[in-house]
């Protein structure tokens, strides 16, 4: 495959761009690509690496080998490994390596092997849903999967009557024993169990028994099998399971002493160590697993993830499944224990030849007890051996380290005979009577081994697989020649490795293995005696056999995967497998009776189901030797090598004598990592299982095939027209015939071409170089298309842009002249305008001028005379001013002595304000609340007001002694006038007053500057006021950004309650809606399963009944309808002959008692789930009422401690607001009344402006008390919403128009408003909660009826199915008479109510008469009707009938009733009613001749008529249940038997549309509510039957029309396939497309409408199949890898157009059943869209609603490129989809339930038809009924 012919199919030569494998040391093979052209000749490759690494290649000069070639893409991650056009190598291990990492995909078909790699992950791909899917279809049809080849294996079965085997192999940690345990449950979910005795359960139970006591955890695998099995599953003659067998293979005994690092012992021993706490295991005196030698040496007792407590629960379940009661399993638990204890017993060194065991070894007694044998017995014989001569026997001691081995010997053995003795009762209790017909086997056995050390085990199971793979290759062999010979090509034979030399070397006649047992026989046999006989037979002779150079006690085997040195240490002594004889017969004597049962023959053990084997007295074996004995024992005692020998030998005959399915479980790392793939390792297990083996088999001959009509749908483009012919094989050959040229490359077989490896690579080439071709010359076209266009489209925009530019320069032109022209003019006049200004400026200015001018001269003239007149005055003033110059020194003197007084009055004034100062500084640092600042203020105004006032006094005072000493003054001053000359001669005593004077100026202006300081602290006290106020300003802002928050806060908290309390109400509707639908469902469901039973019980009972004599008659049965009907009616059929019943049932009741323990049983669960459903439900119901309470509270306190804040913080500011209001008024009030005495004072500007100041404060404290009263109305409202449970109303609006209120009556008025607003919101939220309520209450309501019709439902058919058939008839009888007893009170008492509304009626038309007797009769009679009408329904027996006037009723006798059923039910053909008669006309006449029953009031034949009604339903569809239009009829006719029932029922309900005559056809004398209930339920059944009739039909159609059928030829190509061929997507003869399902289903609608179908109910059915079509179709395309691609989206999105088309011709786009696609167009849709970019994540999570996230990555996964131009999806945007989607909560389930059955409702429809109308045809041969 490597030589250059491989080459030069593909390129020739080889040239650039051409891919190749080549060897690497880490990746095994790494890919390469073609750098320069390769010719003939040259001695390396100049290759290119992925990296973009260049290396130069070098050939092998001896042989010039071409490196492998890779396959093209599109053959990449294939299904079937020899679907590739190269095998080799490097292919298959890419292949698999790109679905394990990249598609996540663990199986791969390798022909006819299934290649399964544990992805050490658990999947979602076992499930019940994948096992229905795989069910039934061929092997090829879907992706390789364990059920798959299960399903082949059975199908085989039953088609050839052949038996089968799966053979599952693989390294330790591949995942063997999970595939098995797969395939098993696989036979068990398809085939059921032939027998009560649920064998199915009981085999797969077998699984974690066997796992417990085989299954260990190694370095490789946590749950690793310990031994191989082989199980048989045998099936009856109808496939279905009746038992299974199972036998063992080397089971690693030394486990049990000893575990390497890392490792366990058997999985029990860590489960009951893990459950020795409990109280049932005390007795065994276990404790943790660390405790025990045999538990703890691998240092690894725990596994991750695994409950060793709930692991031992299961297995003791699945004992008591199997049939091992309580005693057997603690008996076992008890001989395990004992075997820990065992290994914990200590032997020390007595000598070097002896050993003791120290006195009272806890562990030692410990084991004695639990197994029942004497202490000192066991001491003796566990540190001594007997030797036997010819006349005595010797007793010898043992040293410690043989007693140790002999310990551990005994150990394994008991170990061994446990192991055998539970293999052999699980064997039992899977055995049944039945007669097994056929079997499948499941071979779980370990793969080929190599280890560092190989020892005996290893040898014995590389001997095993050295078996197996020669079968494999015997049957891969006879399959391809037998699929030569098949299609008659000629073929040669084909060279394939034949390992029967290596066989030989170890089975045959002075093989390994008899040496190996002749060196056993030997008395001083050893390991190294054997290796040298070894090396002197095979070493020469064998080329299979060598010699290590470096070792004599180690031989090497070439096995067929690789070579394999083991190890000579320990094979004598463990394929001798000795154990000290003496410790056997210790054990022997031991009074347990499971322990000696361990070591009798086979024949003689007991049951373990049985009774347990009393305890008594046993004899101990006797000390002499028994020579007769031991010498037999001797001479039939085979080794194990001898006995694995054998067994395999019998392992290869019945494999050989079955049909052979092969599993190879590959391990992709060795550290169990989850999708890692090694390709060291897998390369490796691939060699050494087989799988390669089958690819080169497959190589060397055709590996490529194809039929005709693929080649020709694949490779149509290769071809011309003249090549087409009308025979597809004639075309096919002319083709080939020009493309290949080499003969030998191919072959035409009968149905099929056949390729050598290379060609379908070859011809795919040349099929994208003829695409890529096309393309080319496409986007060419396009490409000039599209640029003439741009051309064009430039073009004419480069004229349109030239028209608009010169009109645009024209346009231009035009305006520039006529602009030139108007500025001519403007200029003209502008000019003018100026110089006639400029003159009128002139000779204002001359004016201006000469003015000025005048004026002047005027003025200097006048001043002239003015300053004559002023100097004048200025003397006269200067003479006046020395006068009283003279006169104030006077008047200084006098106040000199003024000023000294009012400066020592100024200081001390001056000291009391500064100390006034320091404290308003003090006060105004300590206070830091508004309140207390306000009030400071508040006194410092005050103290200022009334040293104001005081001020103000004493400058009243000084101004008054001013005046009366100024007037003092001047009367001295006269006086001293008088004294002039006295004064003169006194000049001493006026120099000394000058002087005086002098000292009081300056103390004079000491007190200005005084009054200087005093107006700067005035100043000062100012700023310090406007600086209050503005903090007072900036916390007044502070609150209102504060209130808007508040009403913000309390509008989002309104908003969030609104929208949180209407998610609650719509989720809890939906959710009440949901319940109701699952009540409806699980109701439904439960009829589905009592018509089963039923059906089961018939079938039953006429099985009895024929294999009894049959007596002549008819007998009576058990009534088959639902239990309401069981419990007043009478048994159906025909009860004329119940004597002859009662005798058989007699018979029944004997035989049929597992029947009724299994429905007593099912009963109880029925009962059970119907309790848990009800708990269930009231659980929900109290968990939302708690949770809604909850919420309540929550709310209300978060609301009340809100509220409670908000209105502490308002009445806090109230507060406030009310002293600063009350504050400013005084100090305005005391500002203003000290105005005028203070207005010379000194610091009267600074209180004006603070006057000012905080006058605006005061206004703005007003708009502040406004806003408050706005917060506390909406406080108010909101309190009041929450009190009510209001959560709509809105706060109030009116904040605004609120704020602008000035005075009480305006906020009267809007505090009413807001009250008349809140109490309309208020009633609009109580009138919304209570409809609310209401409709809450009729969901409850009607969920509660729904509830307790199950429940009685399920009582009385609890009462039906326990009691015997007479006890029935009894309860019925004793019901009936109950019931009409209630009736008849009931009837009496509304009798005699009735009465007494009469008399009273007839009392007042008495003295209405007297009224109006002279209005005449009429109106009497018409007031007279009510009472008529009151006694109709009393008394219908006294109606007057009109002759000739037909009332709707059929009249029949008694005895014509089984005639009636016979020909109106039994034997009626729908066909010809649903074409020639009207609709719905059975049950027309069945309601008329009811209706008659109930005119004559006969209760029992309207009992015996609606019972023989119902039964006969049942009947026919029993009988042609699979037959759609018989179903269909009957569902019709039901549905109308229903609707006419409440129709004329009575009820107000039902006759709302009813016509007079209709109304008064209504039942007189019966309720039949109850029967309608029972009929219903008959509904649902036919219902079901129904769609399960249509689901069988479309079921085959679905796969083939929907997906593989191409609706739009061409689109989607064929791709290559391998050995496991596919359904061909050609229509073929036979084949289903799109048209047969539209056919069908039109003829199902069709047929529906001629049976009168109602229309909803048509809807529904409509849905239920589109559900189906759309749900197969989806997992079908989940399971199908080849299905997944772009055109494959394309065809599938025209076929749900299709559909959707369908629904719109027929009128039901509204029926829901396009919803029920979604989930399959949404998935089409994700095929065809964009997968690279995160935009194109965003798109997909987005679109796939209706997908789960399991099924998106599953599709993505799955994605194929059919042709060369799709490109596949990376792994990175699945991940991206992934982690963008994890947050979805959804099921994990893959795939869609096919079996789900929407709820169906029956909504009533009344008919229009009058009764009194409908003939009785002829042709139905009801001659005998009577129309009345």
């Amino acid at each position: 495959m490597s030589s250059i012919k491989l080459y030069f199919p593909f390129v020739s030569p080889v040239s650039q761009r051409a891919r190749v494998w080549i060897p690497d040391t880490e990746e095994v093979w790494k890919s390469a690509e073609l750098s320069r052209d390769y010719k003939n000749g040259d001695a390396s490759l100049q290759l290119m690496l992925e990296d973009g690494t260049n290396l130069e290649h070098k050939l092998d000069p001896k042989t010039k080998n071409l490196p492998y070639l890779r396959n093209p893409d599109i053959l990449v991650g294939e299904n079937d490994l020899t679907a590739l056009s190269y095998l080799h190598e490097p292919a298959v291990l890419h292949n698999l390596k790109v679905r394990f990492v990249d598609s996540k995909l663990i199986y791969t078909y390798c022909g006819i092997v299934l290649v399964a790699i544990n992805p050490y992950e658990p999947l979602p791909i076992y499930g019940t849903d994948i096992i229905n899917a795989y069910s039934g279809q061929n092997m090829g049809d879907m992706d390789p999967h364990i059920f798959a080849v299960a399903e082949e294996a059975y199908k085989q079965m039953a088609r050839d009557e052949r038996n089968q085997s799966i053979i599952v192999s693989g390294e330790s940690g591949a995942g063997k024993t999970v595939s098995a345990k797969y395939a098993m449950r696989y036979f068990a979910t398809v085939s059921g169990s032939a027998s009560e005795a649920n064998v199915e359960q009981k085999v797969l139970a077998s699984n974690p028994i066997m796992e417990a006591i085989g299954n260990a955890k190694t370095t490789r695998n946590d749950n690793s099998s310990r031994f191989g099995k082989y199980i048989e599953i045998g099936f009856d003659t109808r496939f279905r399971i009746i038992g299974a067998n199972m036998r063992t293979y080397l089971l690693e005994k030394s486990r049990v002493v000893f575990q390497a690092d890392e490792e366990r012992n058997y999985h029990v021993f860590y489960q009951l160590c893990a459950s020795s706490h409990l109280p049932e295991y005390k007795n065994l005196k276990l404790s943790s697993a660390n405790d025990f030698l045999y538990t703890r040496q691998g240092r690894s007792p725990v596994i991750a993830g695994v409950d060793d407590t709930k692991e031992l629960c299961n297995t003791r379940h699945a004992f008591t499944l199997l049939g091992i009661n309580e005693t057997y399993q603690m008996g076992l638990f008890q001989v395990l224990a004992a075997i820990l204890h065992l290994g914990n017993v200590e032997i020390k060194d007595r000598d070097s030849d002896s050993s003791v065991i120290p006195p009272n070894n806890r562990h030692l007694t410990a084991f004695c007890e639990l197994v029942g044998v004497s202490y000192q017995d066991m001491t003796q014989w566990l540190c001594h051996r007997k030797l036997k001569t010819a006349t005595e026997t010797y007793i010898k001691t043992l040293p410690r380290l043989q007693a140790t081995n002999a310990r551990d010997a005994l150990s394994k053995h008991i170990y061994a005979k446990l192991f055998n003795w539970i293999v052999e009762h699980v064997n039992k209790a899977l055995i049944t009577n039945v007669k097994q017909h056929s079997f499948i086997g499941v071979l779980d056995i370990y793969g080929f081994e190599t280890f560092e050390i190989n020892s005996f085990e290893q040898f014995c199971i590389n001997y095993a697989n050295e078996k197996l793979q020669q079968q494999f290759n015997m049957h891969v062999f006879k399959l391809e020649q037998e699929e030569y010979m098949k299609e008659q090509i000629p073929w040669t034979l084909i060279d394939f490795y034949d390992n029967q030399p290596c066989i030989n070397l170890i089975e045959a006649k002075m093989g390994i293995l008899d040496l190996l047992d002749e060196e056993c026989k030997m008395p001083k046999g050893s390991d190294d005696s054997w290796a040298q006989k070894l090396y002197n037979t095979h070493l020469k002779t064998s080329s299979l056999f060598e010699k290590p150079r470096m070792s004599n006690r180690a031989f090497i085997v070439k096995h067929f995967a690789d070579k394999v040195e083991y190890q000579c240490d320990g094979f004598l002594a463990k394929n001798k497998d000795t154990v000290n004889e003496e410790q056997i017969n210790v054990l022997k004597a031991s009074k347990f009776d499971l322990l000696v049962e361990l070591f009798q023959d086979e024949e003689k053990a007991t049951s373990p189901t049985g009774q347990v084997p009393g305890t008594g007295g046993r004899t101990r074996l006797s000390v002499k030797p028994d020579k007769g004995r031991d010498k037999s024992s001797k001479e039939h005692k085979k080794t194990v090598g001898c006995q694995f020998r054998n067994s395999l030998q019998m392992l290869m005959e019945t494999l050989n004598a079955t049909t052979p399915h092969y599993v190879r479980c590959i391990k992709p790392n060795d550290f169990k990592l989850a999708f890692t793939f090694d390709p060291k390792r897998a390369v490796q297990q691939l060699r050494a299982c087989g799988v390669l083996e089958t690819i080169r088999i497959s190589a060397a001959g055709f590996p490529s095939r194809w039929t005709y009509q693929e080649f020709f749908s694949r490779y149509r483009v290769l071809m011309v027209q003249k090549d087409v012919l009308p025979d597809r094989k004639m075309t096919c050959r002319n083709v080939l015939e020009k493309l290949v040229q080499d003969q030998d490359k191919y072959q035409f077989g009968k149905t099929k071409i056949f390729f050598r490896a290379g060609q379908v690579a070859y011809l795919e080439k040349l099929r994208a170089d003829k695409l890529r071709v096309a393309c080319i010359r496409i986007q060419k076209t396009i490409r000039c298309w599209l640029a003439r266009k741009k051309y064009l489209r430039k073009r004419n925009a480069a004229i349109t842009i030239q028209r608009f530019t010169r009109g645009y320069q024209a346009r231009c032109l035009a305006k520039f002249m006529r602009r030139t022209q108007a500025a001519t003019i403007i200029q003209k006049y502008r000019r003018m305008y100026v110089e006639k200004k400029r003159y009128r400026q002139k000779q204002a200015a001359a004016l201006v001028m000469q003015t000025i001018l005048r004026a002047y001269m005027a003025r200097q003239k006048y001043q002239g005379l003015l300053r004559e007149h002023k100097a004048v005055i200025i003397q006269r003033h200067v003479r006046g001013w020395l006068a009283r110059c003279w006169y104030k020194r006077c008047l200084v003197s006098i106040l000199v002595l003024q000023c000294s007084i009012r400066r020592m009055r100024a200081r001390r004034e001056l000291k009391k304000l500064k100390i006034e100062a320091r404290s308003v500084e003090h006060f105004k640092k300590l206070n830091k609340g508004m309140e207390n600042k306000i009030m400071q203020l508040q006194r410092r105004i005050d103290e200022q007001a009334k040293d104001n006032k005081s001020i103000n006094e004493r400058l009243a005072g000084l101004e008054s002694s001013h005046t009366a000493e100024s007037e003092r003054l001047r009367g001295e001053l006269n006086r001293l006038r008088g004294v002039e000359e006295e004064a003169k001669n006194k000049t001493n005593q006026v120099t000394s007053l000058l002087e005086e004077l002098e000292r009081v100026k300056k103390e004079l202006s000491s007190t200005q500057r005084e009054k200087k300081t005093i107006e700067d602290w005035a100043q000062t006290y100012r700023n310090e006021m406007e600086k209050m106020v503005s903090e007072l300003k900036e916390q007044n802002g502070s609150l209102k950004k504060e209130k808007d928050d508040l009403n913000r806060l309390i509008q989002e908290q309104s908003q969030q309650m609104t929208e949180k309390m209407a998610r609650a109400i719509a989720q809890e509707t939906q959710q009440l809606d949901t319940d109701l639908n699952e009540e409806r469902s699980r109701y439904q469901n439960l009829l589905t399963e009592h018509r089963r039973l039923e059906e089961k019980h018939d079938d039953l009972k006429e099985a009895m009944a024929s294999s009894n004599v049959s007596k002549p008659g008819h007998r009576r049965t058990d009534s088959t309808h639902s239990s309401n009907e069981s419990e007043y009616t009478y048994n159906s059929e025909y009860a004329e002959l119940e004597e002859g019943s009662r005798a058989r049932e007699d018979v029944t009741r004997g035989i049929d008692t597992s029947l009724t323990l299994k429905l007593q049983k099912r009963l109880t669960e029925l009962e059970q789930e119907k309790q848990s459903l009800r708990n269930e439900l009231e659980n929900k119901e109290d968990q939302f009422q708690r949770a809604r309470a909850r919420d309540d509270v929550e709310f209300k306190k978060a609301r009340g401690a809100e509220l409670e804040y908000e209105s502490l913080k308002r009445q806090e500011l109230e507060s406030e607001n009310k002293k600063l209001k009350h504050n400013l008024a005084e100090m305005r009030q005391s500002l203003l009344g000290d105005k005028a005495a203070g207005a010379g004072a000194p610091g009267s500007p600074a209180y004006k402006v603070l006057l000012e100041q905080l006058n605006s404060s005061c206004e703005e404290l007003d708009v502040r008390k406004e806003e408050v009263l706005i917060l506390r109305s909406q406080l108010v409202s909101q309190k009041e919403a929450m009190h009510h449970k209001e959560t709509m109303t809105e706060p109030s609006i009116y904040a605004e128009d609120v704020s602008k209120l000035k005075d009480a009556d305006e906020l009267k008025q809007a505090c009413i408003g807001l009250k008349d607003t809140n109490r309309l919101l208020e009633h609009q939220l109580q009138t919304q909660r209570r409809s609310y309520d209401s409709e809450v209450e009729t969901l409850r309501g009607e969920l509660q009826n729904v509830k307790e019709e199950n429940n009685r439902q399920q009582q009385l058919l609890a009462q039906n199915l326990q009691l015997p058939p007479e006890a029935r008839i009894e309860a019925s009888l004793q019901h009936e008479i109950t019931r009409l007893t209630n009736e008849n009170l009931d009837l009496m008492e509304q009798l005699e109510k009735q009465d007494r509304t009469i008399r009273k009626l007839k009392k007042q038309l008495k003295v209405y008469s007297k009224r109006i007797g002279e209005m005449g009769a009429g109106q009497t009679e018409g007031q007279t009707s009510p009472g008529q009408m009151v006694d109709e329904p009393i008394h219908p027996v006294n109606i007057p009938r009109r002759e000739k006037d037909f009332q709707g009723m059929l009249e029949y006798k008694k005895e014509d009733e089984l005639k009636l059923v016979k020909n109106l039910i039994l034997e009626l053909k729908p066909r010809g009613v649903a074409v020639n008669l009207i609709p719905g006309l059975p049950a027309y006449i069945l309601f008329m001749c009811l209706r008659h029953a109930d005119y004559v009031n006969d209760d029992q034949k309207v009992r015996t008529l609606l019972t023989s009604t119902i039964n006969s339903i049942k009947k026919i569809l029993k009988k042609r249940g699979d037959d759609f239009e018989t179903v269909s009829f009957w569902l019709a006719n039901t549905c109308r038997f229903l609707h006419c029932l409440k129709q004329y029922s009575g009820d107000e309900a039902f006759m709302k549309h009813n016509t007079q005559r209709q109304s008064e056809h209504c039942l007189s004398n019966f309720d039949l509510a109850e029967y309608r209930q029972v009929i219903s339920d008959l509904a649902i059944q036919i219902y079901q039957q129904l769609i399960k009739c249509m689901e069988n039909i479309l079921q085959p159609m679905i796969v083939s029309g929907m997906l593989e059928h191409e609706t739009i030829q061409g689109v989607s190509g064929v791709k290559p396939t391998g050995l496991r061929k596919r359904t061909s997507s050609i229509a073929d003869e036979g084949t289903y497309t799109l048209d047969s399902i539209l056919r069908q289903l039109s003829t199902f609608h069709s047929t529906m409408c001629q049976h009168g179908t109602d229309p909803e109910l048509i809807k529904q059915v409509v849905k239920q199949q589109f559900y189906i079509i759309g749900a197969v179709t989806l997992n079908n395309l989940l399971l199908r890898k080849d299905m997944c691609s772009w055109s494959k989206g394309m065809q599938i999105r025209y076929n749900v157009s299709q559909l959707e088309e369908w629904l719109r011709d027929k009128g039901l786009m509204v029926c829901g059943a396009k919803e029920t696609l979604e989930p399959l167009i949404q998935a089409a849709q994700l095929l065809q869209v964009k997968k690279k970019t995160d935009e194109d994540a965003d798109a997909i999570c987005s679109m796939c609603l209706a997908l789960t996230t399991a099924q998106i990555v599953k599709v993505l996964n799955l994605y194929t490129p059919v042709n060369e131009f799709e490109e596949r999806v990376s792994v990175a945007f699945i991940r991206t989809i992934q982690t963008r989607l994890r947050d979805r909560c959804e099921s994990p389930q893959l795939l869609m339930d096919t079996k789900m059955i929407y709820p169906v409702t029956f909504p009533f429809s009344p008919s229009s038809l009058a009764l009194e109308t409908i003939q009785i045809p002829g042709s139905l041969n009801l001659g005998f009924l009577t129309r009345v």
